[in-house]
């Protein structure tokens, strides 16, 4: 893309009040940005609003800074194979997934080494056209070949190490885990998937963010983001420079969803953003996946709810695999329960961030297995476990068990 042809589209998505079907109403009458500004007011007024006519005949005030910051990042030169590009409405690197969406952006911001499936020229006056049925191969993702993993920023171990586990099982069946960078579910799913890269297979996962790809959110990802620019593609609707702003992160929402032929919520509250992905994805008629949880936790509640909705309950990653009819098999990775020895073995913290009250999740369970998860002695287990109950957080039941207390 040239700087001039940069420009235009960076004006267009500047100028205020022209939102995405705004933008798209006046590329399919003029054409490329370039022939949308040299249109007189009149002619504008044919297909937009005359206050929208207006403000598209005045230079936004940020346009110089920012064409500078994207034309300057777009010249760093590609390290390790990773490549920084901006796709356009029209595009060939645009997915056409996203055509489908009733307002796709304007622009899209890319990092990573691996790209979308071509697409044919002026693709957005066609919004029927739908992804390739290919399997992806090596860099090249195919949204028809991908799946969204969603959950709680603060999940249980059990609800983490499962979505690792499923993230890892789709990888290595040659599909692309789509999810959010964000903390907790989405963290593990990219991880996982991540850990199922191959020399045949390296596409693996696709992280949408909410802030310009100059910047990474939450900064405890900023290692998991470099490796996902590695193995994969973050993508981000928004420019360069925009912080992690509050009403950015449900509007990402739709691209995630748009971009997979399902989601799989993996654990979610009554009120998590997760659950707006998975209306979503109904809305856009693909399938709706849930793994069920304890009844004793809030974090699976929006998972039972989705359920009960008619989303699909799976118990293994096989369950979606044939749901969907993708081809080929997988390991089945089914849900667990896990945790690090070496954070229960730190020092006890009788509270509702305790490592053992997590790792004994909301069933009862009893002492043997709640050796086998954190690894500690029976008289170390023994003495935290009598603090979480002097706590009021652990209650002692018949047959030698005990159980969380509250949510």
């Amino acid at each position: 893309m040239e700087r001039d042809e940069l420009a235009a589209w960076l004006r267009l998505s500047l100028t205020p009040g022209v939102g995405n079907d705004s933008a798209r109403k006046l590329l399919a009458a003029f054409g490329l940005p370039q022939a949308i500004f040299e249109q007189s007011i009149a002619a504008l007024k044919q297909v937009v609003s005359p206050a929208r006519a207006q403000a598209l005949g005045t230079e936004p005030t940020q346009l110089a800074e920012l064409l500078e910051r994207t034309w300057t990042w777009l010249q760093q030169d590609a390290e390790h194979g990773i490549r920084r590009k901006v796709a356009t409405l029209g595009d060939t690197l645009y997915p056409n997934a996203l055509l489908n969406l009733d307002a796709p952006p304007l622009m899209l911001y890319l990092l990573g080494n691996a790209a979308f499936k071509e697409n044919g020229p002026s693709a957005f006056l066609d919004k029927g056209q739908t992804a390739s049925e290919n399997i992806a191969t090596c860099n090249t993702i195919d949204t028809s070949l991908s799946l969204a993993m969603v959950g709680s920023r603060n999940p249980t171990p059990q609800g983490a190490a499962n979505a690792r586990l499923f993230a890892r099982s789709f990888a290595q069946a040659g599909l692309t885990v789509v999810s959010g960078l964000a903390l907790g579910i989405d963290g593990a799913a990219h991880e996982g998937a991540l850990d199922g890269a191959s020399v045949s297979h390296q596409a693996v996962t696709v992280a949408v963010v909410g802030t310009g790809l100059d910047r990474v959110y939450p900064r405890a990802h900023r290692d998991l983001a470099h490796r996902i620019a590695q193995h994969g593609l973050l993508l981000s609707e928004y420019p360069l420079g925009t912080p992690p702003l509050t009403a950015n992160f449900p509007k990402r929402n739709r691209l995630i969803a748009g971009l997979a032929q399902g989601t799989l919520v993996v654990e979610a509250a009554l009120q998590s953003g997760s659950l707006i992905t998975a209306r979503l994805t109904a809305e856009q008629g693909r399938e709706v996946f849930a793994i069920p949880g304890s009844i004793h936790a809030a974090q699976s509640r929006g998972c039972h709810a989705l359920i009960k909705q008619g989303a699909k309950l799976v118990e293994s990653a096989q369950d979606v695999l044939e749901e969907l009819q993708w081809p080929g098999s997988l390991p089945i990775a089914t849900t667990v329960a896990a945790t690090d020895p070496e954070d229960i073995r730190a020092e006890a913290d009788f509270s509702q961030n305790s490592p053992l009250l997590m790792a004994m999740g909301f069933d009862p369970v009893g002492l043997e297995a709640l050796q086998a998860r954190t690894g500690l002695n029976t008289a170390d287990l023994q003495a935290q476990l009598m603090g979480l109950e002097l706590d009021g957080l652990v209650a002692r039941l018949a047959g030698g068990l005990f159980q969380r207390q509250g949510g």
